[in-house]
């Protein structure tokens, strides 16, 4: 039996060595043809690798990142923020069609037969007298008108200026507790004819304050001073919601005994005029130059007399049904 040297067993252990790196040189390149597709592993120390200028671009096979996302309805603000409301578009909406007025429209407050007249006696044929007394200068006759008007137990219309209702709301206040109607003589007695819409207007308007201020209501009756008017005046005061009323008969009470005028004058003048449905015209205060009342002082014997012919007393609201 040959017994091995160690030069032999040298080459025997170098032999097997180098068959063990051919064997697993094999393998690991076996391995790698099995998987064609892996990707090089990253740097181990998280560095970004720079292609090579060679090399082909890479397409990044994941999503790009989201974009930042803002606060809806349903987050929780921060203490101290104001929640954020999400913008909504909203349909428009249509207005609705307003409906149909069924409202009658405004109408005057008295007949339309009135409109556009001057009334001179009271419509109806009645066997009646309307007892009117205007009021523009003093007071002076007011006690005596109040006092026969109560003995015969008679109602009287007054027309009163704005003026004389704001230098007598006293005698505006006993004309109310009598009964007796009250009705509008303008704001401070112009002649109408000359005046513009808009100052008619501040004159019916202006005395239909004063007068309420008073303690009366004018509406809707008017009558204009010196009985000067024409159709576009009357139209103004019917717009406004008056209808004009003038008279039958002046007594010429107001011109007074210095005017040539006594109580006799008064009292034929009325009867002369006498009809149904007359309107007679007096006057309140005293003659500015000889302080006389003529019409108070005949007030009396004019009713006796009218009575005396079949005829009964009756305030304007007669135009009205009432």
């Amino acid at each position: 039996m040959r017994t091995t040297t160690g030069n032999e067993r040298r080459r025997a252990f170098s032999l097997v060595a180098a068959l063990s790196v051919l064997l697993l040189a094999i393998a690991l390149a076996v391995l790698i043809t099995a998987r064609p597709g892996s990707a090089p592993s990253s740097s181990p120390s998280g560095a970004s690798m720079s292609p090579s200028p060679n090399s082909p671009a890479v397409t990044p096979s994941h999503s790009p990142a989201p974009p930042p996302s803002f606060p809806t309805e349903t987050e929780t603000p921060e203490a101290g923020q104001t929640p954020v409301q999400p913008t909504a578009t909203l349909p428009p909406v249509p207005f609705p069609e307003p409906p149909e007025s069924t409202a009658p429209p405004p109408t005057d407050p008295f007949p339309s037969s009135l409109r556009g007249q001057d009334l001179t006696v009271l419509p109806g044929g009645a066997h009646v007298v309307a007892l009117t007394f205007d009021a523009g200068a003093n007071a002076a006759g007011l006690p005596k008108i109040l006092s026969a008007l109560a003995d015969k137990g008679v109602p009287g219309t007054f027309f009163l200026t704005g003026n004389w209702a704001e230098t007598n709301p006293g005698g505006v206040r006993q004309i109310v507790a009598a009964g007796h109607r009250v009705a509008n003589h303008s704001m401070t007695h112009p002649g109408f004819t000359g005046l513009p819409d808009q100052l008619i207007a501040q004159q019916v308007l202006g005395a239909e304050q004063a007068i309420l201020d008073a303690g009366a209501d004018p509406a809707p009756y008017f009558r204009f001073p010196y009985g000067e008017r024409d159709a576009r005046t009357i139209a103004a005061i019917n717009n406004l919601g008056y209808v004009a009323v003038r008279w039958t008969v002046d007594t010429l009470g107001w011109k007074g005994t210095s005017g040539g005028i006594s109580t006799q004058t008064v009292t034929e003048r009325v009867l002369a005029g006498l009809q149904p449905g007359e309107i007679v015209l007096m006057h309140m205060g005293s003659n500015p130059d000889d302080g006389s009342t003529l019409d108070a002082d005949a007030l009396p014997g004019i009713i006796e007399r009218i009575r005396a012919q079949g005829y009964g007393f009756v305030i304007l609201d007669a135009l009205l049904g009432g």
